[in-house]
């Protein structure tokens, strides 16, 4: 049996789109204004999103429970496993005593605030973002951070609002791959494209996030190495995804990053040194930080320094080899499996005018536990703890009480994954995104607003870009705009989804031990989601009408 979806049940896209928004809704406002517990936001929402697609849309409802349940699977692995190992490290680090002796480093660069978090946040999680991508570097920054003594709310929003501009070319330039993969587009225009959007961003966002941490002024007198850290991030983020690809476009760029802000830190420090580890604005959790804050570093002998930062220099090396798409391939070549679901692989059919030509949809979860990223940071953990002289009975242990830590994390991903998922094979999300395709001569900022709600419904850019990508070359086709432009906006608007994305925001709160606040922060970085992904649209609608010539020169 086959089932070919519906878009418009209701023979009112306006009405069918109300229908098709409402397990978000649900979800958002559960979190944002009732303050509900995330797991059971997230549950309510898949709930009505079984009753919306099987009653009003259509889809039979066996096919809406299996959907519901692949996507819960996809959700557990790879993310959940990923969460899962990366705060077994953080824990194994913090038992060890070796995070303390790295605050003590990170502090030894720089004691202010503003510019520990342009270190960490912005360049140390873009290097994660590039290498590993899905959740690593929110998880492993937010940590980071909680450890340097930042609040709850700080340490997790902030690290998301960071965690913008690299992502397009995050997972070794995944989302690209898979934007190509759809659309037909070639991969190096692509590239091309998304690399003359993003590094305006990537100079707005590092000036942005310390505005969002300390204000204006804060910020006004941090500049200097605000302005190094744009522009050292931003010209290699233009320069390789020109003129090399997409694949090491974060990795290049960050270490770039990295190695200008440290250098330049040598040399200049602020007159006034900001202490303050809470958010200028209101901070319902300034007085939940959970280390003593570090605003001094001490000189400490080369062994120890080494020490401290092994850990995360092998959690490093691991996640940057399971990246590479050799080592990907050889250890599914050792195990892997995939799992067709019965009942909803290739039975459903989508349809045009999302696609160019009706296609069946393939449901096939896949096991590929070796070549998981989470797999090379569990590897990673259990060296540095042996390492650290852990021993495999006392690792057991601990990982027996990380898993307890956050097993209602898990299941909130994992039943956000299964209301993203039912969404994608329902077709809620295609009637979504026909609404934005009809706003005609407006469509480059609503179409880059298309790509923010694909992350934001997804919690991913390559699966935005999956999502979303045919629907916007058919329609700048149609509407006569550069299909390249179009297909870039996607990713490119995308970025900014993911810092409200449901799956981001429950890895940030575990990862700063702030478990049942996810509402809070939503509540807090909405505003910089939506406000940086609207100017991303007047950015396409520059390149689409005023500076056409951008679009011309790339596609050939």
């Amino acid at each position: 049996m086959t089932w070919t979806q519906v878009y418009d049940p209701m023979g009112n896209i306006a009405l069918s789109t109300v229908f098709a928004a409402l397990p978000v809704v649900v979800m958002l406002v559960a979190l944002a204004f009732f303050r509900i517990a995330a797991h059971w936001a997230a549950i309510a929402a898949l709930v009505v999103a079984v009753i919306c697609a099987s009653v009003v849309f259509g889809m039979p409802g066996g096919m809406a429970v299996r959907a519901a349940g692949l996507g819960v699977l996809s959700g557990l692995f790879p993310i959940g496993w990923i969460v899962l190992n990366i705060i077994f490290l953080y824990r194994l680090t913090v038992a060890n005593g070796s995070f303390t002796t790295l605050q003590q480093a990170i502090a030894g660069v720089t004691p202010d605030r503003r510019l520990q978090l342009l270190l960490i946040a912005f360049a140390f999680g873009a290097f994660f973002e590039g290498a590993a991508g899905f959740g690593t570097p929110v998880a492993v920054t937010a940590a980071i951070l909680m450890g340097l003594g930042f609040s709850p709310l700080a340490a997790s929003g902030l690290s998301l609002i960071a965690n913008t501009a690299p992502v397009a070319f995050g997972a070794l330039g995944s989302p690209v791959i898979a934007l190509s993969a759809v659309t037909g587009i070639d991969l190096n225009l692509l590239s091309a494209m998304i690399g003359r959007q993003l590094p305006f961003f990537s100079l707005i966002v590092p000036f942005w996030l310390i505005w969002a941490f300390a204000g204006f002024r804060a910020m006004r007198d941090v500049w200097p190495a605000i302005l190094v850290t744009g522009v050292s991030f931003a010209i290699p983020q233009f320069l390789v995804s020109n003129y090399i690809g997409p694949m090491l476009v974060d990795v290049i760029s960050a270490l770039v990053c990295m190695a200008c802000l440290v250098g330049f830190l040598r040399v200049w420090q602020p007159r006034e040194i900001w202490t303050n580890a809470g958010l200028r604005s209101k901070d319902p959790s300034a007085g939940l930080v959970q280390a003593k804050p570090v605003v001094g570093g001490e000189a400490m002998d080369r062994a120890t320094l080494v020490r401290a930062w092994m850990p995360w220099l092998i959690l490093t090396v691991f996640v940057f080899a399971w990246g590479l798409p050799s080592v990907r391939a050889a250890l599914n070549g050792i195990f892997t499996t995939s799992l067709p679901i019965d009942g909803l692989h290739n039975a459903i059919i989508k349809a045009p005018p999302v696609v160019e030509r009706p296609i069946p949809e393939p449901a096939v979860w896949a096991f590929n536990i070796l070549s998981m990223t989470g797999t090379g940071i569990l590897f990673a953990a259990i060296v540095s703890g042996l390492l650290m002289k852990f021993s495999p009975f006392a690792l057991i242990a601990e990982y027996g009480r990380t898993i307890w830590k956050v097993r209602l994390s898990l299941v909130t991903i994992g039943a956000m994954l299964g209301l993203g998922t039912l969404t994608r094979y329902s077709g809620l999300d295609a009637t979504m995104g026909l609404a934005f395709a009809s706003t005609g001569f407006l469509f480059p900022l609503f179409g880059t607003m298309l790509g923010w709600l694909g992350v934001a419904l997804t919690g991913s850019d390559t699966a935005s870009n999956v999502l979303f990508g045919g629907l916007q070359k058919i329609t700048a086709q149609q509407l006569g705009l550069s299909p390249v432009l179009m297909a870039a906006a996607n990713s490119s608007g995308g970025v900014m989804g993911k810092m409200i994305d449901a799956q981001s925001i429950v890895v940030a709160s575990t990862a700063t031990n702030w478990f049942g606040q996810e509402g809070t922060i939503l509540r807090f970085v909405f505003f910089h989601s939506v406000a940086l992904a609207i100017l991303v649209g007047m950015l396409v609608m520059l390149q689409a009408y005023v500076w056409p010539f951008t679009a011309m020169v790339v596609a050939g």
